[in-house]
């Protein structure tokens, strides 16, 4: 039964299904920009050979006693001072920075130190939420750019890939984020929110909307 759920997991979630395409069973060395949301137990859970170092700008958001000891390494760094020397350069296997950079003013000039951390070969998944939602109506949660008062920038895929390319990465997928089992899912998905909360999350239509942006690249 794990085995199955490991799989479903893989298979649904859109930050897992990058890493599984990349190294599957095998082991890496992954970072996780924005490791709260019990970010490093759940992924530890499902890659299990994975080498977990967390990143954030404090240990507040979510975070369990059980996050802490699946990780190997916290970072407690505010990205904006644009101080990244404590974490080794050409060192990660895979980083992942998911709705991080629209929180940061200077995320164009973040990106790049990151990019120094990853290995040859090395890769890299960004998702952010598009110039569609500042278009979006407001829901509770954040459907529109504006309900979460901690935005600050709205960044785009052609942004972005022009931060990574002279930066000697391949953009091998880009685009506006559609996770197809969320989409056929939505009318459970809203029964399921009522059910736990008594109102629908606005993460329940982020595909179906077209909320989110996302790039995955390849260090070369």
């Amino acid at each position: 039964m794990n085995g199955i759920n490991t799989f479903i997991k893989r298979k649904v979630n859109i930050k897992f299904n990058y890493i599984n395409k990349a190294f599957g069973n095998n082991s890496f060395t992954l970072l996780d920009v924005g490791a709260g949301n019990h970010s490093a137990s759940k992924t530890k859970q499902v890659f299990p050979n994975c080498t977990y170092y967390g990143l954030d700008m404090d240990k507040e958001t979510s975070y369990s006693a059980a996050d802490f000891e699946v990780m190997h390494t916290f970072y407690e760094i505010d990205l904006t001072l644009l101080n990244l020397d404590s974490i080794p350069d050409h060192f990660f296997d895979y980083i992942n920075m998911a709705h991080v950079i629209e929180h940061l003013h200077n995320g164009d000039k973040v990106l790049p130190l990151l990019l120094k951390k990853l290995k040859p070969s090395g890769y890299f998944y960004i998702e952010y939420p598009g110039q569609k939602s500042t278009t979006l109506p407001s829901m509770y949660g954040t459907l529109n750019f504006k309900d979460d008062p901690t935005h600050v920038r709205v960044y785009s895929v052609n942004e972005l890939k022009n931060i990574f390319e002279p930066n000697n990465c391949e953009v091998l997928q880009s685009g506006t984020r559609r996770n197809w089992y969320y989409i056929i899912a939505t009318p459970l998905r809203i029964f399921i929110s009522l059910f736990q909360i008594g109102k629908v999350r606005a993460n329940v239509f982020w595909d179906l909307l077209g909320f989110a942006e996302f790039l995955y690249c390849r260090k070369k």
